[in-house]
């Protein structure tokens, strides 16, 4: 399980997130939702140590990791789809799903079945260039990359933004997959917001870094919530 205890979060002076807290359990998708600018997405970088937090406490598997480097997070299982995708357009797409190797004992250095039964597209595609995909398919690969890692918490970043309907179903569906498997805890950032609430077990609401509200889909009320992050 994962537990982001009361972190604090800096930009020099300006301050991005205030007590902060979260838990993400196995076996469950975590939504974490708000407006542009209230702290999502530095919460996902301080969840995956990209971001240093300057108060708090991120817990993984019963271990502190607020000091661990970003790469021995990896190692342990912790892996980030980040906002815009960020795959490297010169590279192939096999190349690409390849740099998920890096945080990896050398037996298991292949891409899983999984992640082609999942995304199809991305077989067809293995000797394209990154760049020469459209923006549905990085999206596609950018989480198969991700998965190639063995994730036992996968953080998907703004997954639907700037994406196709097909794609974005597509999506919600291999995150069903995921979750099925009962082996892994997800943390969805959405800004589409029926998206989101139909994938969710547990909603957290940001508003200016700081925790609006916080509790399992089925007791929130989806208007009010709503409320709270449409623009």
């Amino acid at each position: 399980m994962l537990a982001v205890r009361e972190i604090d979060l800096h930009y020099g002076a300006a301050q991005a997130l205030r007590a902060v807290s979260l838990e993400a359990k196995v076996g469950e998708v975590t939504c974490v939702l708000g407006r542009n600018g209230v702290g999502k997405t530095s919460l996902m970088r301080a969840i995956v140590g990209q971001q240093k937090i300057s108060a708090g406490q991120i817990v993984w598997e019963d271990n502190d990791v607020s000091r661990v480097r970003a790469s021995e997070r990896a190692r342990r299982g912790i892996a980030i789809v980040p906002q815009g995708r960020e795959i490297f357009p010169l590279l192939t797409v096999r190349e690409n799903l390849e740099t998920g190797f890096a945080g990896l004992p050398r037996a298991e250095r292949y891409v899983p079945e999984e992640v082609f039964s999942l995304f199809p597209v991305l077989r067809d595609m293995l000797g394209r260039r990154g760049g020469d995909l459209s923006g549905g398919q990085q999206q596609q690969l950018a989480i198969g990359r991700a998965l190639v890692m063995r994730p036992r918490l996968l953080i998907l970043d703004e997954p639907t933004e700037g994406i196709q309907p097909s794609i974005i179903k597509d999506i919600g569906e291999a995150i069903r997959v995921l979750r099925a498997r009962g082996d892994m805890a997800i943390v969805l950032v959405e800004q589409y917001f029926d998206f989101a609430w139909d994938l969710a077990d547990v909603v957290t609401v940001l508003d200016r870094g700081q925790v609006r509200m916080s509790g399992p889909r089925s007791e929130g009320d989806v208007d009010q919530v709503r409320s709270l992050v449409s623009v």
